[in-house]
């Protein structure tokens, strides 16, 4: 019996022929457009630690001072003699209720007090005479200092119907409008002291070898177009372990009156200094 040989293995060597000559002739500008049309892995990018350094510092101006007024007691607004944006002095009054209730209660504490010293006065001089007891002497005395401590709150809540700045400013926000009931706790305005401004920005932990207090720079304001001097007031109590940066504060070196608190610009420091 003849038994024919199987081709299969010759088929297998053919092919693998034919994949090793493909492989041999591919070239450099084939390989290359394959790894081009192969799909990219998207690798992160990774923060260097010189990122901080290499942006621009960014600061912000704000007012030394500032503070939100609150109504203290419920009543009518009278007055609002200084309006939003206007500047005020250190005493100035900047609201005025309407206080006739409260003025009517002070006067009648008065009137108690007045009337509770008169009995007082008369039961001592009974005592003189021993014609009144020790006891009725001692209540008619408590009168006269509970009387006292009444028109004494009186008088207290009278003050609050008036409220006068306490430093040198400019009104940045008007709340409420004249004849509008305030509420105790209510906002009325808020104010600011826009006679020195500060500067906040962030800058690198590795700067603090350089940077101290007094350290001179310049800020550029975006809303003026124009560089101003500035000084390093004080610095941060910790540096953040994972932006590694600080706080600094500065504050703008003169008077310029076209500057505004809310304006931001560029810090500029001197660039030898910022060299590690």
């Amino acid at each position: 019996m003849n038994i024919k040989p199987s081709r299969r293995p010759m088929q297998f060597l053919s092919v693998s022929i034919v994949v090793l000559v493909m492989a041999a002739s591919a070239t450099p500008s084939c390989l290359a457009a394959a790894q081009a049309l192969a799909p990219a892995r998207s690798t992160p990018p990774s923060a260097s630690p010189g990122m901080l350094d290499k942006r621009e510092i960014r600061a912000q101006l704000a007012p030394v001072r500032y503070t939100t007024i609150a109504a203290e007691i419920g009543a009518v607004i009278a007055r609002l003699p200084v309006t939003e944006g206007a500047r005020f002095q250190r005493g100035q009054t900047l609201v005025q209720f309407d206080c006739a209730v409260q003025n009517a209660q002070l006067n009648k504490a008065r009137a108690s007090l007045s009337a509770a010293d008169k009995a007082w006065q008369a039961n001592k001089r009974l005592a003189e005479l021993n014609s009144v007891g020790r006891v009725e002497l001692d209540a008619s005395e408590a009168e006269v200092a509970k009387a006292r401590a009444d028109m004494a709150a009186q008088a207290a809540l009278v003050g609050k119907c008036s409220i006068a700045a306490p430093f040198g400013g400019r009104v940045a926000e008007q709340k409420v409008r004249e004849q509008q009931f305030a509420q105790p706790g209510q906002t009325l305005l808020e104010i600011i002291d826009d006679s020195a401004l500060e500067l906040e920005f962030i800058v690198p932990s590795k700067w603090l070898v350089w940077i101290k207090p007094g350290k001179i720079f310049q800020i550029r304001i975006d809303e003026t177009g124009k560089t101003y001097p500035a000084k390093v007031q004080r610095l941060g109590a910790r540096v953040d372990p994972v932006s590694q940066s600080v706080k600094v504060v500065g504050v703008v070196d003169g008077k310029f009156n076209e500057l505004m608190a809310g304006m931001s610009g560029a810090v500029m420091f001197d660039q030898q200094e910022q060299q590690p």
